[in-house]
């Protein structure tokens, strides 16, 4: 392991220094220049190539260069991105990849072999290198790579500079791709002052070439200078996409009227895709001689946006502008995630700056997929073990046999408006404090409802509790249902016996806010048809034409005319791909194995498996050791987790 160095600096005249010591090395230097009023980037020899003292204004369709005012005059890199990207040297427009030949009847293929020229890219900012990173993804660490963007990548120099200014069109922030770098992701890593660069090395190549430039170590003031320089650009941006859950409220509005009302402004030219630094569709074309006994297969540049792009027999599959504009977006923000794990957007903004008709992707998603309202959380009067606040009975009723729903009323606020799925810790003068799931909220009276199973002289006293009685309450704790993951996917929810009171509160956001969820299924599974709670609810929810419900028992009495079996049985009736959805489960521990099991066979993923794991809690902040489960304290990390985190936990005994 090799330990970072700290910071070192490079006065301003060390910058044609490490131009030259590049250009000695073999390779080209590719960095910023000033070509017909905009930023590109070009072939340059020295510092008197770059743009010195030039700034730029960008804005929706509106892009221009303007000279730096004051110390700025003269700064290389005082400029934000101008339309060109880096993908023009790893990813060309146009490249040949294979060669044929028909000699006299015999036909021979062969590819073109890529022979890059050694580059070194000077002047890549945050947004860019991530850009970078994407395309390996993509193009390099793929089932399938490409040859010649491997060779390309594997040749080229990546020299960074962090942003000391931002433009109105940029929104890194939002995307967690600057505008501060990481060493390690580039060779060196530069941040431009008045005087000099502060000086960062993230490899050996850049390691080696940073002790050749010889710089001094950087003082102290620098290092602080520096970092408030980028600090100031990241709040000067600010946060304008919402990108938690982005991906599934797309897939909800894919019938949105946003999508025609966009096309009636787009142009369909393409601009946002020929700019974009990790747009990767292309064509091959067939360049031959005369007699077409000689051929080069030519891969270049396509765009979701050209006409011919989704043509098939027949005609064109997305022949509306806003199928093409809404193909492109739903990519970059929703589908590309699915398949490469990251968006396939960087906020760099050119698709902004340099869109004619200047539509505003950041405020295209706002429009079509806002996110949900959050309440903001006031923060809980009791979260110590031995602090809480009180709260009375307001009524109660049976469930089932063995469990008792209390209202409680007067509660702390923080509790009122807690996520579902989060617990609270319930006690009364001479009872040890409990667990307890919340089974709904009515946060517009503060006011809770708690679904409790007499297991033990604790539950079995405080399910007894007449009304008026005041007891005492903790909370909010622990993680809820991640539902923001649901969203623009079909969900499952699985109950079993008294699990569902924990599940009630996500069921009541799911249908609260349907229509940012496909399909919601609901199963439910009890003992007996006695052992049922929340009937009522389960009913109500059955009749709901936009819910797809079932209902099982082990054991059918007397009037009992539904099914009979295990929960997972239910699942046979419909002929649904769990592929796409998301599931959340909630029972005794036997028959959620049995449950994510079964859905994993229908091809749904561990991660997007979320169970609700019970277990011996005494003070809910994961100090008391009780409920430990493998690397988890169930309370604090949970009680909610993916199938994925729990990995082995979930299935061995003893854990």
């Amino acid at each position: 392991m090799v330990t970072a160095a700290p910071p070192s600096f490079l006065p301003r005249a060390g910058l044609d220094r490490l131009i030259a010591l590049l250009r000695d090395d073999g390779r080209r230097v590719i960095g910023p220049t000033v070509v017909d009023g905009a930023v590109a980037y070009e072939e340059i020899a020295s510092t008197a190539d770059l743009p010195l003292g030039w700034s730029d204004e960008q804005s929706p369709g509106r892009y221009r260069l303007v000279e730096s005012p004051g110390p700025g005059r003269e700064r290389a890199f005082g400029y934000t991105v101008g339309p060109a990207s880096w993908k023009r040297y790893t990813f060309p427009p146009r490249v040949d990849i294979g060669r044929g030949r028909d000699a006299d009847g015999t036909v021979t293929y062969e590819p073109v072999a890529p022979e890059p020229d050694a580059l070194a890219f000077l002047g890549v900012r945050g947004c860019e290198l991530a850009a970078l990173r994407i395309q390996d993804r993509v193009l390099r660490d793929g089932p399938v790579a490409d040859p010649d963007y491997v060779a390309r990548r594997r040749a080229a120099l990546v020299i960074a500079v962090e942003c000391t200014v931002a433009a109105s069109t940029c929104f890194c922030t939002s995307m967690g791709t600057g505008p501060e770098i990481a060493r390690e992701s580039a060779d060196l890593v530069l941040t431009e002052l008045d005087d000099g660069y502060l000086l960062r090395s993230g490899t050996d190549d850049g390691r080696r070439l940073e002790a050749r430039l010889d710089p001094r170590p950087a003082t102290d003031d620098e290092v602080a200078h520096a970092r408030a320089s980028v600090a100031d650009v990241r709040r000067r941006i600010g946060d304008p996409v919402a990108v938690q859950g982005l991906p599934g409220r797309l897939q909800a509005r894919l019938d949105h009227p946003r999508w025609a009302e966009i096309a009636e402004r787009c142009l369909g030219c393409a601009n946002c895709t020929l700019v974009c630094p990790t747009c990767f569709c292309t064509s091959v074309t067939q360049r031959s001689d005369l007699d077409s006994r000689d051929s080069v297969a030519v891969r270049g540049w396509d765009s979701c946006f050209s006409g011919d792009f989704a043509k098939v027999a027949g005609g064109s599959f997305r022949w509306r502008r806003q199928d093409r504009y809404r193909q492109w977006l739903t990519h970059k923000f929703s589908t590309w995630v699915d398949q490469f794990g990251a968006f396939g957007c960087v906020g760099c903004g050119r698709c902004v700056t340099w869109c004619p008709v200047g539509i505003d992707v950041r405020e295209e998603l706002a429009v079509i997929a806002p996110p949900a309202a959050r309440r903001p959380l006031p923060m809980a009067a009791a979260a110590a073990p031995g602090d809480f606040t009180p709260a009375r009975v307001e009524r109660t009723w049976p469930e089932t046999p063995d469990t008792t729903t209390l209202l409680l009323t007067d509660v702390d606020p923080a509790i009122a408006h807690g996520a579902p799925g989060q617990f609270v810790m319930v006690t009364r003068p001479g009872l040890p404090a409990v667990p307890i799931s919340v089974s709904r909220y009515h946060p517009e009276g503060d006011a809770i409802e708690l679904s409790i199973r007499a297991a033990g002289p604790a539950t079995a006293t405080l399910s007894s509790l007449a009304p008026g009685t005041p007891l005492g309450v903790r909370g909010p704790l622990g993680r809820g249902w991640p539902l923001e993951a649901a969203e623009g996917r079909d969900v499952i929810v699985v109950s079993g016996g008294i699990g569902l009171s924990p599940l009630r509160p996500a069921i009541d956001a799911l249908l609260e806010d349907r229509p940012r969820y496909g399909t919601v299924r609901l199963y439910h599974g009890a003992r007996t048809p006695n052992d049922r709670p929340h009937k009522d609810d389960l009913a109500t929810w059955a009749a709901r034409p936009d819910v797809e419900a079932g209902e099982t028992v082990d054991r059918a009495g007397t009037g009992w005319t539904g099914p009979v079996g295990v929960v997972t049985h239910l699942f046979d009736a419909g002929r649904w791909d769990a592929r796409d959805a998301v599931a959340f489960v909630c029972g005794p521990e036997r028959m959620m194995q049995a449950t994510v099991s079964t859905l994993e066979d229908r091809g749904l993923r561990p991660e997007r498996i979320h169970v609700s794991m019970e277990r011996h809690m005494e003070c809910g902040i994961g100090l008391c050791g009780h409920c430990q489960l493998g690397r988890f304290f169930v309370c604090r990390d949970g009680p909610v987790f993916s199938r994925a985190e729990l990995g082995d936990a979930f299935i061995l005994e003893g854990v």
